[in-house]
């Protein structure tokens, strides 16, 4: 079984209340085109054998940013005055493939809503409304262009950001106003706003890629090189998990010829 040239990424989608439709902005997938991986939507079906089923054929997670905010009950709080809409099925979606992806040891790389989901299913919590819940905070919702880069963050010197970066900081766009309270577990934060806010995340276990980051590296990814070296490294880890499961099942067919 030959391992397939470019890796499958699966990327859930968006829903559209008003229309009823799943939906997902065109960047998410041209970014991971262009970095050599293969774009695969994942419709809101939150139903764990399908999921499951879906994520068996995948090399990589990706959970894009959403016009939803998490269900606070989901992380023990009530909803917070300011708390956006909510979308249960795309909150249970992208829980459940965290599941299958975490199982697998997939590589996973969340944007905006999807590091705060990433949080949330380790156990984390979330700030629901920047403004009113950390006054001291920088304006985190831009507005447009939404490719400006309106603020740096600082990096953790030794994260896979600051070695993709090599810096200790970076500029970055901003369209949230919710952000991360309590780091959820495997999680270590590797990036931060001037007001202290995290801004990225990853897990220090060397056995997977985990990477969340609270800006928006899809918009504008053709003119930023530390853009396009998160997707290209996100894509890469992809690529090796593809082939490590490639040379196991070449394995298992050797074993069974052995047998037989």
């Amino acid at each position: 079984m030959e391992s397939r040239t470019r890796p499958r990424i699966g990327i859930t989608m968006r829903l559209e209340l008003e229309t009823e439709r799943f939906y997902l902005a065109r960047y998410y997938s041209e970014a991971v085109e262009a970095a050599g991986g293969l774009p695969v939507h994942i419709p809101l079906i939150p139903r764990p054998d399908f999921i499951k089923q879906l994520v068996t054929g995948l090399d990589g997670l990706l959970l894009p940013g959403s016009n939803s905010d998490v269900d606070p009950l989901r992380y023990g709080r009530q909803p917070h005055p300011q708390l956006g809409a909510v979308h249960p099925v795309k909150d249970e979606t992208d829980l459940l493939t965290l599941v299958e992806a975490e199982a697998r040891a997939m590589p996973v790389f969340g944007i905006c809503f999807g590091l705060q989901a990433l949080n949330v299913s380790r156990g984390g919590t979330l700030i629901q409304d920047i403004v009113s819940q950390h006054p001291d905070a920088i304006k985190h919702e831009q507005g447009a262009p939404r490719d400006r880069h309106s603020h740096r963050v600082s990096l953790l010197e030794d994260s896979r950001l600051g070695q993709l970066a090599n810096s200790d900081t970076a500029p970055v766009n901003s369209h949230h106003h919710q952000a991360i309270e309590t780091l959820g577990r495997e999680l270590v934060a590797t990036a931060w706003a001037p007001d202290g806010i995290v801004e990225a995340v990853e897990d220090p276990r060397t056995d997977r890629f985990v990477m969340g980051v609270q800006w928006h590296p899809e918009i504008g990814w053709e003119r930023d090189t530390f853009s396009q070296s998160l997707f290209n490294r996100f894509i890469a880890e992809a690529r090796s998990y593809a082939a490590i499961a490639a040379d196991g099942v070449r394995q298992g067919e050797n074993t069974s010829a052995a047998t037989r």
